[in-house]
């Protein structure tokens, strides 16, 4: 179903706060015609898919991952964690800079959409990476190239840590983008760390991690991000909000201070670290019971603007060990719409409400082109679901990693089919073996 027009029949489409019954026409890769009379035969070339009963959604638009390639390809490649994608229904990525070599300069920004030419079975983007020392590189970035600058001010090696505020303030004063940050207060996670260890040896178990990284670490790095945002007038977009703290520092529905919020701070918890141990180990850590609720909450108050994964496959020869030596990251990308539909069926939030923080709010916040909506003239990157309950089991991941912590869990939604520029790319079955993923313009 890639040539020629077809029609996705009668399916209850999600999008722009409503849930309503129609058709989609799709031709030449986008959306053509919405009929909201669902019983016309429409064209009679039309080849036709019956969605009753399904769900049909726009694709969604993951800011947050990390494909690994170059450079750490042993872990994942843009081919196969784009497929992982194709498969969880999410139709677009934007990637971060740190592999290798990371992302800092426009040479090599242009060198990774080079790469990833041809290899993508989603559309994708690459972010540039903030250094303390490549200010230039940052302002002379033609924002329609990128998703925005990314800007390390804690948990980072390689070069990639700013956290002096006179570095940041140049940042936030020059930057000409969006600029994403990780925030976590280095010398508290220092000092907590040496403490930790002095209590439980070199390499203390996970249970104390996010002790190590804990709210004050977090709240002080948040808070700093915020202050400069607002003193440079910078547009600012806090990645992985874990804390009920934090969530003070945002006002509800502000345009140019906002918050992503990811997948794995919505389902686990402290508690979580005896059954799951380091593979639930990410950072910012996941935290307390009452963190998880209030980020729940914010869901739907205004205070959060995306849902993001920190999709980050390692292997899990990678993870072994404790707080030092078990590697940071977990793969989601796959999960994460079954995962937060989920959600819906246990009441945190609306699926109207799901759609505009995975897949309207990502499109507005970096001003994507004719994607995140379902709309005429818009690209058909769209995604089929219904309710479905199923078991996560090692077969199905996609991920060159091939774990992931959800590995047991029954999800109780299912993504049917993915559509990418209208062409088939996860039929139920199978991921198509021709990547169908393009470069996402933006400036709209």
């Amino acid at each position: 179903m890639t040539e020629g027009r077809f029609t996705i029949k009668n399916a209850t489409i999600v999008n722009e706060g409503r849930c309503y019954q129609a058709s989609v026409s799709i031709n030449d890769g986008r959306i053509v015609e919405i009929n909201c009379h669902p019983h016309s035969k429409g064209s009679g070339d039309d080849v036709a898919l019956d969605a009753t009963g399904m769900f049909l959604l726009p694709g969604v638009i993951d800011g947050h991952v990390h494909m690994r390639e170059p450079g750490l390809t042993h872990k994942a490649t843009m081919e196969s964690e784009t497929r992982a994608a194709a498969r969880g229904g999410v139709t677009t990525v934007f990637d971060m800079p740190n592999v290798i070599p990371q992302t800092t300069t426009l040479k090599l920004l242009k060198e990774r959409y080079a790469l990833a030419e041809h290899q993508c079975h989603v559309n994708y983007g690459f972010y540039l990476g903030a250094t303390n020392d490549n200010i230039e590189e940052i302002e002379q970035l033609d924002t329609t190239t990128c998703p925005g600058i990314k800007l390390f001010m804690g948990s980072s090696t390689g070069g990639m840590l700013v956290d002096k505020e006179a570095s940041l303030r140049q940042i936030f004063r020059s930057s000409p983008s969006l600029i994403m940050t990780h925030c976590e207060d280095t010398a508290r996670i220092n000092a907590n760390m040496a403490e930790v260890k002095r209590q439980y040896g070199e390499d203390p178990d996970v249970r104390y991690h996010p002790i190590i990284r804990d709210h004050e670490a977090c709240y002080q790095s948040t808070e700093l991000a915020v202050r400069l945002a607002k003193e440079e007038g910078a547009r600012l977009h806090v990645a992985h909000i874990t804390t009920a703290k934090e969530l003070e520092l945002f006002e509800p529905d502000d345009e140019r201070i906002t918050a992503e919020v990811c997948v794995p701070h919505l389902l686990f918890t402290d508690e979580d670290y005896e059954m799951l141990g380091t593979r639930i180990k990410c950072n910012p850590a996941i935290k307390t019971l009452a963190d998880r609720e209030a980020l729940r909450k914010a869901l739907t108050d205004g205070r959060i603007r995306t849902i993001g994964t920190d999709h980050a496959p390692h292997l899990l020869s990678e993870k072994e060990g404790g707080c030092c030596k078990a590697m940071s990251g977990m793969p989601m990308v796959q999960f994460s719409l079954p995962s937060m539909l989920g959600l819906t069926t246990d009441g945190v939030l609306s699926i109207e409400r799901l759609v505009e923080l995975m897949c309207h709010n990502p499109a507005r916040l970096y001003g994507i082109e004719k994607r995140g909506f379902v709309r005429e003239g818009y690209w058909a990157d769209l995604v089929l679901v219904r309710q479905n309950p199923w078991e996560v089991t090692k077969d199905c991941i996609e991920s060159r990693c091939g774990w992931s912590p959800l590995e047991g869990r029954k999800l109780r939604w299912q993504v049917e089919k993915t559509w990418v520029n209208g062409n088939l790319v996860w039929d139920g079955t199978s991921v198509s073996q021709q990547p169908q993923g393009k470069r996402v313009n933006f400036g709209s």
